[in-house]
């Protein structure tokens, strides 16, 4: 069985179409500006696929934003100026910790108030089941139920 699961694998690994994977390679005047680079693109967030920061994505989009935040960065723009760039281009969902401010509560309190919900509800699903009276049959009912099914 192992060796059939291992085949199938290899194949697998043989018929998978290459991917080219691109590797940035950016010139920085000094570590400092290496690590702000690095910094930042693992603060932002991908809009395409939303789950990954910019540094971890392959999107095309991801590929243009880490290039726009090394030109800035280069440019002698301070971490603030860039992620006010995004954010004003993109909206507060680029930050993987976006402000607290009435715009975002969703994005902080929405899954808090999700599970809220989804526990209020099974308690008074529980609570509605538990009270539920099975009815019971009398002997004479349970008969005429018992002639009706052998009919």
């Amino acid at each position: 069985m192992k060796v059939l699961t291992g085949g199938f694998l290899l194949l697998a690994l043989v018929l998978q179409p290459c991917m080219a994977a691109t590797v940035e390679v950016l010139d920085f005047d000094s570590a400092a500006e290496e690590q702000r680079y690095t910094a930042l693109i693992d603060e932002l967030r991908c809009m395409v696929c939303q789950n990954q920061n910019l540094a971890d994505s392959n999107a095309a989009l991801a590929r243009d934003l880490r290039e726009r935040t090394y030109k800035m960065i280069r440019g002698g723009n301070s971490d603030q100026e860039i992620v006010d760039y995004m954010v004003e281009r993109y909206g507060d969902f680029v930050m993987y910790r976006p402000p607290l401010k009435s715009t975002t509560y969703l994005l902080w309190f929405g899954p808090l108030i999700f599970l809220s919900l989804a526990i209020v509800t099974f308690f008074v699903y529980a609570r509605r089941s538990r009270n539920r009276e099975v009815p019971v049959l009398s002997y004479a009912e349970r008969q005429k139920a018992q002639q009706m099914l052998d009919e």
